[in-house]
C-alpha cells in the first residue's frame, strides 16, 4: 500500500467516523459522562501532541531548546499571561538557547 493509498484510506475512515458522530442522539451526548471523558480526551491528546512535537525527533526523543521554551510556556500560561505574550516568550527562549548552541 503507497503512502496516499494510506492517506485516503485515513481520510475516508474520519469523515465516516464524523458522520457516525452525527446519527448519536443529542441526549446520549448531553449525559454527564460521555461530555466529561470528551472534555478529559481533548486535554489528553492535546498534551500528547506537546509531547511528541517537543521531545521527538525521528523515532528518537531528545532534550533541545524546544523543552525549556515549553516550559516557560507553561509557566506563563499558568500565570494567565495572554497568549501572544506566552508565544512570543517561548520563541524568545528557544532563540537565545539555540543562539547560544544547546540545539539541534
Amino acid at each position: 500500500m503507497t503512502l496516499w493509498n494510506a492517506i485516503l484510506v485515513a481520510a475516508i475512515i474520519c469523515v465516516a467516523l464524523k458522520t457516525l458522530g452525527y446519527l448519536v442522539p443529542a441526549r446520549v451526548m448531553d449525559a454527564p459522562r460521555p461530555a466529561r471523558i470528551a472534555d478529559l480526551l481533548t486535554v489528553a491528546l492535546l498534551a500528547a501532541l506537546v509531547a511528541v512535537q517537543s521531545l521527538g525527533v525521528g523515532q528518537a526523543i531528545t532534550v533541545d531548546a524546544r523543552v525549556p521554551a515549553v516550559a516557560v510556556a507553561a509557566g506563563l500560561l499558568l500565570l494567565r499571561a495572554p497568549f501572544l505574550v506566552v508565544v512570543a516568550a517561548a520563541a524568545v527562549v528557544a532563540a537565545l538557547l539555540r543562539l547560544w548552541g544547546w540545539a539541534l
